[in-house]
């Protein structure tokens, strides 16, 4: 069993491939843009690149990419794939998934693969315990972190949980895929929350500031367009002081719990220091 994993630079892919090294699984990593001889050029959006990456792989661990989905499930059922297993979003269960940024394009890869003959597995991880990235800058200068809804709610997942959950479902196909899984953290969490835990990990208190939500698009402005940052500002408003159910897929696949919030700020408290 060969197995491809696409987005070789992403974070759980990179972790993805460390667990399958481990284990002594034959597996190549493909990527748009290789920075490695033995990774495979693949774009996710151009059907000609298809071809060579998915030669001789049964299983394929897939980031989400709407443009060439039909084209890719097409094309692996063609090479002889077996399995496939998808890195969709959550955001995907909402009643307004079709026309929602956050959702539409996960959404449009999903069908496409489930509609396929080759069995997919679909994880839905929701908010990864990565994007507080997101304030590295602010916390590394001592600024305060501006957010327009301190009180709004998320289950961040580590990506290494997401990384296992994956590994779980391409190494046991038969009992655990074909299904799809909510990936989530143990705990609802808050971004003040959050930003307090991170605090703790770095030993001082992380400043917040509530700002309109017109002054953080304005802030957002420069790497997040218009449309998305409404639909993450729609999201964080309607979970403003509203816990969010937490994802069980984490245990469902791995047979262990989820990583908690304070286990991410440890892992990464180094970003965050000057």
């Amino acid at each position: 069993m060969t197995i491809l994993v696409t987005g070789a630079r992403g974070a759980v892919a990179r972790r993805l491939t460390g667990l399958l090294a481990a284990r002594g699984l034959p597996h190549r990593l493909a990527s748009r843009a290789p920075e490695q001889p033995a990774t495979r050029r693949l774009d996710l959006a151009d059907p000609a690149t298809f071809p060579a990456a998915l030669d001789g792989a049964s299983a394929v661990f897939l980031y989400a990419e709407a443009a060439g989905a039909e084209a890719f499930a097409a094309q692996a059922a063609t090479a002889g794939v077996r399995h496939l297993v998808l890195l969709s979003s959550s955001a995907v269960l909402a009643p307004d998934a079709a026309a929602n940024p956050l959702a539409a394009a996960h959404l449009a890869v999903e069908r496409a693969l489930l509609a396929s003959p080759v069995r997919t597995t679909v994880l839905r991880p929701g908010a990864f315990a990565g994007n507080a990235r997101g304030w590295s800058r602010a916390v590394r200068s001592g600024s305060p972190v501006r957010l327009p809804f301190p009180g709004s709610h998320s289950d961040p997942v580590h990506e290494a949980d997401i990384a296992e959950a994956a590994l779980a479902a391409l190494t046991d196909p038969d009992r655990l895929g074909g299904r799809a899984y909510t990936l989530g953290g143990p705990q609802s969490l808050t971004f003040a929350t959050q930003l307090a835990v991170l605090g703790r990990a770095l030993g001082r208190t992380i400043p917040v500031e509530t700002v309109t939500p017109e002054e953080w698009k304005a802030d957002a402005a420069a790497w997040l367009q218009g449309d998305y940052a409404d639909a993450l500002l729609g999201w964080w408003r309607a979970t403003d002081g509203l816990p969010v159910p937490v994802g069980d897929g984490v245990e469902r696949l791995t047979g262990r719990p989820a990583r908690s919030f304070e286990t991410w700020a440890a892992d990464h408290a180094a970003e965050f220091r000057p």
